[in-house]
């Protein structure tokens, strides 16, 4: 058996395949494509299924490919077994209804024992315990003796994933010998030891399995194998482990280097080489397949394999960024097989360069946190660090427990476990919450979450411009190095002062000004801290790492300040004039008015309203300082300050005061003294919700020209009635009088118009039985105008139904009416007329003698007064 490396094995199985009609096919990409079901590439068939499950054509019914792929469900174990790694590189061949069972056992044959010379005696082989077929197949066509074929249960040789394709499995063993044995008498096939290694597994999909479960033969069956490349590698090479196969031990040898250790000589240094050797490899491939670092999805994979492989260089004792160097050497043993990995070589070190860099600072912070600790926990003569503690060092600045751990026991101290573990369930329930209640608003979501965790440092408290280093750059909903002038772009800086919507405030627009002019719109800011800058190129080109002044619209920020802090006088005037029992529901802060949502029952009333703009505006002309201040919340809440329902809050809050008048709990901007807000004055008030009320206010400037706009309204109006503003709405009364009059006088001339023509529509009555049916339509009625005209009929007939519509002003209404001996022949005014009101998708209804109804269609108002009679013959006796 020759000892053959890594590389040329993967290219003698494709080649081998190609001899045998295969199509070889390009590794897919880690990242699954059209495939929700997958986070990542786990397995060689998987990028395949849509041509197994025949949404799409193959290129060829017989395919070879060798897939690259990341599993990371034991990547806790990773390190500590010389088995269990995340990335790994998958043989496989496919059939999609070609060759069946006979040609892949034949296959798979030749290639150990010809191509890869394995001795055939040292093979043993498993097939389903039902399979009698490929028993056949390897006894009789093969020639392997029936005492080597192992025949297993469900669980081991028979694949399938509920309904839908699946079949049973045949696997071939190298027997590893005696003395990679467990020594059990026991030891066999399926054994957990390291003597009997599976590598290579041949799943014949020949069933159908129904609903009912049912296993119905396929017409056309498939072939799908499987093959660890590393660990074919290593039985080839005759190493007890993938971390010495030899292009993987080339990887592990550079890290050795860069870490002054030798592996094989500490078990606790080789976990940290296996770890880093093998956390390097996947991460190389998932950047160059355009994943990027991020604190979800495949995104927070990556992070995690990067971070996990840093914090084990730093057991090592390397306290520089190192991983960088090492992807050299993983493209150099890959370059061969995988040209897109020297193609972005460039690329793919300057983000594990970035994200090192981004959990060193994260580290040494926590160093710096941890080291205060264990000073405090000597201090007290304590042998155990809080779980709080340990946690927070955990949460806030990435720092793993076991890195705690084992610092503190390097000072003879441990950790309060219970206290931490309790933490981080904690954490799990808050984290499921917020996705529950969408409290992100979807910022967190795609593209930014590849910006990391590093929180912008806000200066605009107290600064209205500053300088900023240009951190990240999005554009095109993607990560760039640059834009150009007219690009529309998201700009992250380190610094700024531009506050980001939060908290009911809105973001702050201006410019950014360096080597570039940007103009800012709108300021965001994501969970995580991070702000957003969405602006515009308007002059030159922005580059990542540019250091721009970030200034701020200064007149448009002090009237979002003015609002805001209004905000807080209303929410106490609110509680002085309706009760306690009002709190603050929600709230918008614009530069041109706020919004603030508030519990309460009823509407506000006018003389409530009033009280309270009183109540704020006192409080200006009160010249109330406004101070800021940072304290416990704790130490907060014992002061009265009042805080908002079902915020969270964090051990340290700002509390915004004014005067003795108000104390809030408040992360936005403020003016300095109340008498800054100017006149404030309610605008509307209004109902949102069950017991939430709205009030929408002004200030300032805003106030003043709502004024000048009402002052402009008012003499306009006074101009069109002829009279000066003071006697307005005594003027405005005597005219409403005075329509009202013309209005009444018109009613009365058109009743008298329509009574004129009684005697006609008397004329034009039909007979049904007796009675005579009277059914028209008068449009320049109004509702009143027809109950007046049917009265009149009504008064000359003594046996008739009347039945009257209009559609005055687009608007359905009828009038029914029915006389006694109408009644007593058997009609029924309110019936009646609700079939008629149904022909124009109405109804209504009414008493006996007399009834109304409404209606939707006018275009069906003729047709029902034209089916009225016949209606009407139906209620007659």
């Amino acid at each position: 058996m020759d000892k053959l490396g890594l590389n040329e094995i993967r290219e003698r199985f494709l080649s081998f395949f190609e001899s045998k009609g295969h199509l070889r096919m390009p590794s897919f990409s880690l990242v699954p494509q059209n495939d929700n079901s997958l986070l990542l590439i786990n397995a060689g068939m998987a990028p395949l299924k849509p041509y197994f499950t025949g949404k799409e054509v193959p290129p060829s019914k017989r395919v070879t490919t060798c897939q690259k792929c990341i599993r990371t469900p034991d990547i806790e174990r990773v390190g500590k077994t010389a088995r269990h790694g995340t990335f790994f590189e998958m043989l496989g061949n496919f059939s999609f209804g070609d060759y069946f069972k006979e040609e892949a056992i034949e296959w798979a044959w030749e290639f150990v024992t010809q191509e890869m010379k394995m001795p055939k005696d040292r093979l043993w082989i498993s097939i389903y315990e039902d399979d009698d077929e490929a028993e056949e197949i390897w006894t009789n066509k093969i020639g392997v003796s029936k005492d080597r074929i192992v025949r297993m249960g469900k669980e081991d040789n028979f694949w399938e994933i509920g309904t839908g394709p699946c079949g049973p499995c045949s696997e071939i063993y190298f027997d590893r010998g005696e003395e990679n044995g467990c020594g059990s008498p026991d030891c066999f096939l399926g054994c957990d030891c390291d003597r009997f290694v599976e590598f290579w597994n041949l799943v014949f999909t020949q069933f159908d399995k129904d609903e009912s479960g049912n296993y119905n033969r396929l017409e056309h069956p498939n072939i799908d194998t499987g093959m660890g490349l590393e660990r074919l590698a290593a039985i080839m090479q005759g190493v007890g482990s993938l971390f010495e196969v030899d292009t993987i031990r080339n990887i592990m040898q550079h890290v050795s280097k860069v870490a002054k250790v030798k592996y094989g000589e500490n078990e606790k240094s080789d976990v940290s080489l296996r770890v880093i050797t093998d956390h390097i490899r996947g991460t190389v491939f998932m950047i160059a397949d355009g994943i990027i670092p991020s604190n979800e999805g495949r995104g927070y994979v990556l992070r995690r394999l990067l971070r996990r492989a840093a914090r084990h260089g730093k057991l090592l004792g390397i306290k520089e960024t190192f991983l960088y160097q090492i992807v050299d050497t993983v493209i150099a043993e890959n370059a061969k097989a995988y040209s897109e990995l020297a193609e972005k070589a460039d690329y793919i070190k300057k983000v594990v360069l970035k994200e090192e860099e981004s959990f060193d600072k994260t580290i040494d912070q926590g160093l710096e946190i941890l080291n205060e600790y264990i000073e405090k926990v000597k201090a007290k003569d304590y042998k155990i660090l809080s779980g709080e503690d340990a946690f927070k060092l955990y949460d806030t600045y990435g720092f793993p427990i076991d890195l705690t751990l084992e610092i503190l026991e390097e000072s003879g101290l441990g950790v309060d476990m219970e206290s931490f573990n309790e933490n981080m369930q904690q954490q799990r329930e808050r984290s499921r919450a917020s996705k529950e209640d969408g409290d992100s608003a979807g910022w967190d979501d795609g593209i930014y979450s590849q910006l990391g965790n590093t929180a912008t440092e806000f200066l605009g408290y107290d600064q209205t411009e500053c300088q900023g280093r240009v951190v990240a750059i999005i554009k095109d909903n993607a990560l760039a190095e640059n834009a150009n002038e007219g690009d529309s772009v998201v700009v992250v800086l380190d610094k700024t002062v531009f506050y980001g919507e939060s908290g009911g405030q809105v973001g702050d627009v201006g410019v950014l000004v360096g080597g570039c002019r940007a103009e800012v719109t709108d300021t965001q800011k994501l969970s995580n801290g991070i702000i957003l800058h969405m602006a515009k190129i308007t002059n030159g080109i922005l580059e990542r790492g540019d250091s721009l002044v970030a200034k701020i619209d200064v007149q448009k920020r002090r009237s979002i300040s003015r609002n805001h802090s209004a905000t807080h006088l209303l929410h106490k005037a609110l509680r002085e004039v309706l009760g306690s029992h009002v709190n603050q529901s929600g709230s918008y802060v614009a530069a041109d008015y706020l919004r603030f949502d508030f519990t309460h029952f009823a509407p506000v009333t006018e003389e409530e309203l009033l009280k309270v703009e009183d109540i704020v505006n006192n409080a200006i002309l009160d010249s109330l300082d406004v101070n800021i201040s940072h304290k416990s919340l704790d130490e907060a809440k014992k002061e009265g300050v009042a805080a908002l329902f079902g915020e969270k809050y964090g051990s340290v809050v700002r509390v915004v005061k004014m005067g003795g008048f108000s104390a809030e709990l408040c992360g936005g901007c403020h003016v300095e003294n109340t008498s800054q807000i100017g006149l404030f004055k309610i605008v509307r008030e209004s109902g949102v919700a069950a017991g939430i009320r709205r009030i929408e206010a002004i200030t300032g400037m805003t106030t003043l020209k709502i004024m000048r706009q009402s002052e402009q309204v008012l003499k306009e109006v006074s101009a069109i009635l002829k009279t000066n503003p003071a006697d307005i709405i005594a003027k405005a009364q005597s005219f409403i009088s005075d329509l009202r009059n013309a209005n009444k006088e018109i009613e009365t001339l058109k009743g008298k118009l329509a009574g004129g023509s009684v005697d006609a529509l008397i004329a034009k009555a039909q007979k049904v039985g007796e009675t005579l049916v009277v059914a028209t339509r008068m449009d320049e009625l109004d509702l009143e105008g027809l109950r007046n005209l049917g009265d009149k009929i009504r008064d000359r007939l003594p046996n008739a139904v009347i039945i009257l519509a209009t559609a005055k002003d687009n608007k359905i209404n009828f009038v029914s009416m029915a006389t006694k001996e109408a009644v007593a022949a058997g009609a029924h005014a309110g019936n009646i007329i609700r079939e008629i009101a149904k022909i124009t998708g109405g109804g209504g209804g009414g008493r006996p003698e007399s009834a109304q109804a409404g209606g939707k269609d006018i275009s069906k108002i003729d047709e029902a007064i034209v089916r009225s009679a016949e209606i009407i013959k139906s209620f007659i006796k």
